[in-house]
């Protein structure tokens, strides 16, 4: 290697050139850790207000119109009240995650957000998401659990009762 050019800099083979581009990579390594840190920080901040990130589970929606800093999540009028039936479906007439796959598909042609149809994995992935009654933990296997600042859409008795019939 003779030569490293850069757009602004030319660094060649000899030692004070290698010294500087190493101190020169040294601290673009060092202000890539602290934006690291900084996301950290505003993804445990926006925990504790109770907005959990990234996307909202299926029976909610972001408020796509609210500025920066004040979007919420809401419930989605049309997807949560099946949601909740679902729920109700397994805690009181013991269904099983194919019979609401089944229901959800044939009876009420179910959709995602992105209009497709929903899979069984989906189903019994929301069966096991607190998020539905309130809570969540963020990272996921984190040990850390925060109180939502959204509308649930059950009861944490009915997830509990939910989750006792469908690991039975």
């Amino acid at each position: 290697l003779h030569e490293i050019r850069t757009h602004g800099q030319r660094f060649t083979n000899n030692p004070n050139e290698k010294f500087l581009l190493m101190i020169l990579g040294s601290q673009a390594k060092l202000e890539n850790d602290h934006k690291g840190e900084n996301v950290k920080r505003g993804l445990r901040a926006k925990c504790e207000l109770g907005w959990r990130p990234g996307m909202a589970p299926i029976g909610y929606v972001h408020d796509k119109y609210a500025d920066k800093g004040q979007k919420r999540i809401l419930v989605d009028p049309q997807r949560a009240p099946v949601i909740k039936e679902m729920f109700e479906k397994v805690a009181y007439e013991d269904w099983s995650g194919r019979d609401l796959y089944d229901w959800l598909i044939k009876e009420k042609q179910f959709k995602t957000r992105g209009n497709k149809n929903m899979t069984l994995s989906m189903v019994y992935r929301m069966l096991n998401d607190t998020f539905y009654y309130g809570e969540y933990e963020y990272p996921v296997g984190g040990g850390k659990w925060y109180k939502g600042g959204h509308d649930p859409i059950i009861s944490r008795e009915l997830f509990m009762k939910t989750r006792e019939n469908v690991t039975s």
